[in-house]
C-alpha cells in the first residue's frame, strides 16, 4: 500500500478500553442463572460479535421463545450497564491514548466503530469521548461484523475512502469485517485470533506511532 493513509479506525473492547472482565461477569451470570456451562474460553468465542448473536454462542441450540431470548438479552445487558458504572482512565489500555493523540496531532483522523450499543457509555466513562472524530457504534448500522459496515459507516463520517483507512482490531470478525471493506487490518492479540490481518502486534501498547506509519507507508 504506497499511498498515504489518512485514517485510523479502532475497535473499542480489548483495543482502546479493556471492559472484557465486565463482559464475562455478565455473561456468567445469565449462564449461572439459565444453568448453561459458560467458561472464559466459552467467553472468547463471544468476542467481537453482537449481543444477539453472542446469546445465540451462549445458547448453543437451546430452543427459547422471541419473548425469552429478548429478556435475555436485556438481562445481561443490565448487568454490565451496572459493572460499566466502575469503570474509569484505569480502564484505557496502556499506550492506547497516546497512539490516538500522536496520530492527531500528525494529522490522521481517528474513529470507533464498535458494534456495542454502550460504546459512548465506556467512552464517557473512561473520559475519552472527545478523543475521537467519528464514533461508530451499535445504533450506526444494522448489519455487524464481520459484515463491513459499520467501518464503511466510519469511513464514511469521517469523509474517507475505504482504501485509505487502518483498521485496528482484537476480534476475528472484525479483521473480516476490515478485509471485506477493502481496509487495511492491524491485528492485535494472538495468531489464532487475528492471523488474518495483514499485521499482527500482541498489544495495544506494542504499536508505537513510528511502527505504523512504517506499515502504512506514510
Amino acid at each position: 500500500m504506497s499511498k498515504k493513509i489518512k485514517a485510523v479506525i479502532f475497535d473499542l473492547d480489548g483495543v482502546i478500553t479493556d471492559t472484557s472482565e465486565y463482559h464475562y461477569q455478565a455473561w456468567k451470570r445469565l449462564a449461572d442463572e439459565e444453568g448453561i456451562p459458560f467458561n472464559r474460553d466459552d467467553n472468547d468465542k463471544l468476542r467481537g460479535v453482537s449481543r444477539s448473536e453472542c446469546l445465540k454462542i451462549l445458547l448453543n441450540g437451546k430452543r427459547v421463545s422471541t419473548e425469552q431470548f429478548q429478556e435475555m438479552m436485556d438481562r445481561k445487558n443490565g448487568y454490565y450497564v451496572e459493572l460499566l458504572k466502575q469503570m474509569t482512565s484505569e480502564n484505557i489500555l496502556s499506550g492506547a491514548k497516546e497512539l490516538v493523540l500522536e496520530l492527531k496531532r500528525r494529522g490522521i483522523k481517528t474513529a470507533i466503530a464498535s458494534v456495542s450499543k454502550n460504546t459512548r457509555t465506556v467512552l464517557q466513562g473512561t473520559g475519552i469521548e472527545g478523543l475521537f472524530d467519528v464514533i461508530a457504534d451499535g445504533y450506526s448500522v444494522k448489519n455487524t461484523k464481520p459484515a463491513p459496515d459499520i467501518f464503511l459507516y466510519a469511513a464514511k463520517e469521517l469523509g474517507v475512502k475505504p482504501e485509505d483507512c487502518v483498521v485496528v482490531e482484537d476480534a476475528e470478525a472484525g479483521i473480516e469485517a476490515a478485509l471485506a471493506g477493502n481496509m487495511l487490518p492491524v491485528g492485535i492479540g494472538p495468531e489464532e485470533r487475528v492471523g488474518k490481518a495483514r499485521y499482527r502486534f500482541e498489544k495495544i501498547g506494542d504499536i508505537t506511532l513510528t511502527k505504523l506509519l512504517e506499515i502504512i507507508n506514510f
